[in-house]
């Protein structure tokens, strides 16, 4: 692809650019292959809360300068955790990218981690916990993945515990950026109107910090069959998730599920939106859900709805699930799924930030740049016939009995549904 360029500088760290022309700003991100999942019972949250402490100041900047530098020259400074990894980004104006790029850069190398401001932050998270808490449509999905991959460090959410954020000191911090922020696991990505020369200078004038290769990670994954689980909260709908792990972005069939995926419940024209919400109208929130990791992804239906209607939706569910898998999907559902698909993908694009995002997972998960034309063709490549034994497949006859589906129910009435055949 003309437009990306790939170099690796003597020091051994990777950066990518994407040159844009037609936009008049970038993105740039400083990526670290680390999040909950490298993380133990005893550490679980701590590259959340580093991703935290980075903004609270370096030996050059207070966290009030750090912003300022940025959004005095209209652009911003944001970052994100998620269980495989950690990212600070900038957005702004092309020819604000030096400065972006320098304060990246001394948050990176130069944090303070001030015990003060750790104590501070700790308060803050430990109320963005609480925030989780108090929204049971986010919350259900943390305690599916807690229970589908119970005894795997997937089943960490990303945000720790209370006891593990409270606790974290400035020598906890400190070792675990010099054990993963290392030369290995770092990822520099610009998207947008950038010159790739000038990202090349910029990081040989402003990363000086001797980032040291650490052992290359070995991510492993041991599944048990997990059981259903009934979370107790004082809410006035009730929330509920059937799902199971499958494929992951290293297998060729996840685009096949992502396809199947959109036929059963993404969208408004989708199987369940049209059954449970439109026909039905019992239901506000009803969708599936993909969600991928490198080596494995949560697949399931989301819907929240009343105690006296949730033993019906529930019924629904599964009767769209034995439709979906007793016959082949009709060609118009199929075509129209796929493009759903292919064009919110292209839409996403027009975002520098998605396209940098875009490019940083694909250097990450499979070590090269694979082309937009190419993930478009594998998905109009799949077939009626794939699609009906993906289902069978992934649903097991949709017995929940033998733990084939697992279901998690978030209420205020402590019960769980009578299993469904």
């Amino acid at each position: 692809m003309k437009n990306i360029n790939i170099t690796t500088l003597d020091n051994g760290i990777k950066i990518v650019t994407e040159k844009l022309n037609y936009v008049q700003s970038f993105s740039l991100g400083f990526w670290f292959n680390v999040g909950s999942r490298d993380e133990n019972e005893n550490n679980n949250g701590i590259s959340h809360f580093i991703e935290h402490m980075l903004f609270k100041g370096t030996k050059r900047r207070s966290a009030k300068r750090i912003s300022e530098e940025i959004e005095s020259l209209g652009g911003y400074l944001n970052a994100f955790t998620s269980k495989e990894h950690t990212c600070f980004y900038g957005r702004g104006l092309k020819d604000n990218i030096a400065k972006t790029f320098e304060v990246l850069a001394d948050m990176t190398q130069n944090p303070l981690f001030a015990s003060e401001e750790i104590k501070k932050e700790s308060s803050v998270v430990i109320d963005e916990l609480y925030d989780i808490e108090d929204s049971p449509d986010e919350l259900i999905f943390d305690k599916f993945e807690s229970n589908v991959f119970n005894g795997n460090s997937l089943a960490f959410p990303i945000i720790g515990t209370e006891k593990n954020i409270s606790s974290f000191t400035k020598k906890d911090l400190f070792n675990y950026i010099n054990e993963n922020y290392t030369v290995n696991n770092f990822l520099i990505v610009a998207s947008g109107n950038v010159d790739h020369n000038e990202i090349i200078k910029l990081a040989e004038k402003y990363l000086k910090k001797n980032f040291k290769k650490s052992e290359n990670k070995k991510r492993t994954l041991n599944l048990s069959v997990a059981s259903d689980l009934f979370v107790e909260k004082d809410t006035q709908q009730v929330h509920y998730i059937l799902g199971k792990p499958t494929y992951g972005y290293n297998n060729v069939k996840r685009i096949s599920v992502a396809v199947l995926s959109h036929i059963l419940g993404e969208g408004s024209s989708s199987r369940l939106f049209q059954k449970l919400r439109e026909e039905h109208g019992i239901s506000y929130q009803i969708n599936t859900f993909l969600n991928s990791f490198y080596d494995i992804s949560t697949f399931g239906v989301y819907f929240s709805t009343n105690d006296k209607t949730v033993k019906k939706a529930e019924e629904l569910v599964l009767n769209e699930i034995k439709n979906i898998c007793n016959k082949k999907v009709n060609k118009q559902e199929l075509d129209r799924a796929k493009e759903y698909l292919i064009g919110n993908m292209l839409m996403s694009l027009e975002s520098t930030t998605n396209r940098m995002n875009r490019i940083a997972n694909q250097i990450l998960y499979y070590d090269k740049i694979i082309h937009i034309n190419d993930t478009i063709k594998k998905i109009k490549s799949v077939t009626k016939e794939e699609i009906l034994e993906l289902s069978n497949e992934i649903f097991n006859s949709n017995d929940i009995a033998n733990g084939s589906l697992t279901r998690v129910i978030l209420s205020s009435k402590n019960f769980l549904l009578d299993k469904a055949a």
